[in-house]
């Protein structure tokens, strides 16, 4: 028997990119490559011999064909999806894919992770590459860390982890001479100093200056980052001051390589990290056995310790 059928992951490329409006956002939900997009949904159009949609300035637009081909394989291929997740849940019972914030991973997960492993011996551990804006679109992860609100994951399993409590940071010669004019003697003497900040969290500093008592603070920022570790890296070489998760820093202020003027303010912010599944793996062995040991590990942070109520 001759088959009509295209293959499914041209099919996968062509729902995909018509449900996003956009060949580049599909390449990261499918984790490939725009080219790969692009030229598999030119291998549909080849197999009907006729165009399926049209590229513009406002994103995709589908033809005639290219809507009733949507229409018609958008819900079976989520079907096919939903059964073969189920199908292969039996091979993955002992297996679990995460992704997570690099610089948590780096600074306060992996150095744990022994003590998981020395638990649970038959689960395998693996990382995917974090998405910020992670959908769980794709095969993997099963679970991820993600920095936020609760709110904004509605219908996921959200658990808090971590994250919520921030110190301000600065090079250690900086906090002894301003120490020494007298400068720093309460919060806001910051105000004059080069505030620097991540890219993702713009408004810590404001949050900060709130919650420590400086009333109505005018903030004006100075170098912005995107990545943690950069950031950590200009308050070392004394560009500023910066305000981050104290989780992040807890090993650079104990070693010295950074100081911190007010340690014991106890200034909390409104996002944290997270730890974030679909809702349909709840029962998911190997994601239950890590989520246990994950908030029973930052539950003993002393931070989140600290936070606590009695």
């Amino acid at each position: 028997m001759r088959l009509h059928s295209p293959s499914m992951s041209e099919l996968h490329a062509f729902v995909t990119a018509a449900r996003l409006g956009s060949f580049t956002r599909a390449a990261e939900t499918l984790c490939v490559t725009q080219g790969a997009v692009s030229r598999a949904i030119s291998r549909l159009e080849a197999h009907f011999g006729q165009p399926l949609m049209h590229r513009n300035a406002h994103g995709l637009t589908l033809t005639e064909t290219g809507r009733r081909l949507y229409d018609g394989t958008q819900s079976p291929l989520q079907e096919i999806e939903t059964l073969s997740a189920g199908l292969r849940a039996g091979n993955r019972r002992q297996r679990l894919t995460l992704s997570t914030v690099p610089t948590l991973a780096s600074a306060w997960l992996v150095p744990r992770l022994p003590d998981f492993h020395a638990r649970h011996p038959d689960i395998q551990l693996g990382f995917a590459a974090y998405r910020r804006n992670e959908d769980f679109s794709g095969e993997t992860p099963d679970a991820s860390i993600l920095s936020g609100l609760p709110e904004q994951w509605p219908g996921w399993q959200v658990d808090y982890v971590i994250g919520r409590e921030m110190v301000v940071i600065c090079h250690p010669a900086r906090l002894a001479a301003r120490r020494a004019q007298g400068l720093w003697d309460t919060p806001a003497g910051l105000l004059g100093e080069p505030l620097l900040y991540h890219s993702n969290g713009v408004d810590n500093w404001t949050q900060w200056l709130a919650a420590a008592g400086v009333p109505r603070a005018k903030v004006q920022l100075a170098n912005g980052f995107d990545q943690v570790s950069i950031l950590v890296r200009a308050v070392m070489t004394d560009m500023g001051i910066a305000v981050l998760q104290r989780c992040l820093v807890r090993d650079d202020l104990q070693s010295g390589r950074v100081a911190a003027p007010f340690p014991e303010l106890p200034v909390r912010i409104a996002r944290g990290y997270h730890l974030c599944a679909p809702a349909q793996r709840r029962d998911h062995y190997a994601l239950a056995c890590f989520r246990q040991w994950l908030l029973e590990t930052a539950g003993q942070d002393p931070d989140v310790l600290a936070a606590s109520p009695d």
